[in-house]
């Protein structure tokens, strides 16, 4: 065989695969590398996007506790005034409570005081009567005598 023809015949057998190669092999090879490059890219501007997302979120979350705890804050002054303001009605009801109480004991008290006053005049104007029938030894005019006790009655 000729070497001449032999590298002939390759070099047209080569330049047919290479000629194929580059029509029906190749475009989905690189087909395939762009795929995968626009897939990378587009996992790479995700991640960046995702690490952007958590920096805002991190954001979020720092200005929600912060208003989370001022909010904790105003509850507790709030009930702490309420409180205060309960405690501060309890004590006016009390003393009003006691104040009526006093009140009514002292009106109870005078009350009782003028009964046995009342009482004691009573008394004292039977004894009287009783000394005056004593003393006398006679009978005792019932109506005039209750009139003199009346009035000895107002006397005291």
């Amino acid at each position: 065989m000729n070497l001449n023809a032999t590298l002939i015949a390759q070099l047209v057998v080569f330049f047919i695969l290479v000629a194929f190669t580059m029509k029906f092999v190749w475009p989905p090879i690189v087909k395939a590398l762009d795929e995968r490059a626009q897939k990378v890219a587009d996992g790479l501007a995700a991640a960046d996007k995702a690490k952007a997302d958590l920096a805002l979120a991190e954001k979020k979350v720092v200005e929600e506790m912060r208003k989370a705890r001022e909010s904790a804050t105003d509850v507790r002054a709030s009930a702490e005034k309420q409180a205060s303001e309960l405690i501060d009605e309890a004590r006016a009801e009390a003393s009003r409570i006691i104040a009526a109480a006093r009140e009514a004991a002292e009106g109870e008290a005078a009350a009782a005081a003028e009964r046995a006053k009342e009482a004691l005049r009573e008394q004292v104007a039977s004894l009287a009567v009783a000394g005056a029938e004593k003393i006398l030894r006679k009978e005792v005019d019932a109506k005039a005598h209750a009139d003199l006790l009346a009035n000895l009655k107002q006397e005291l």
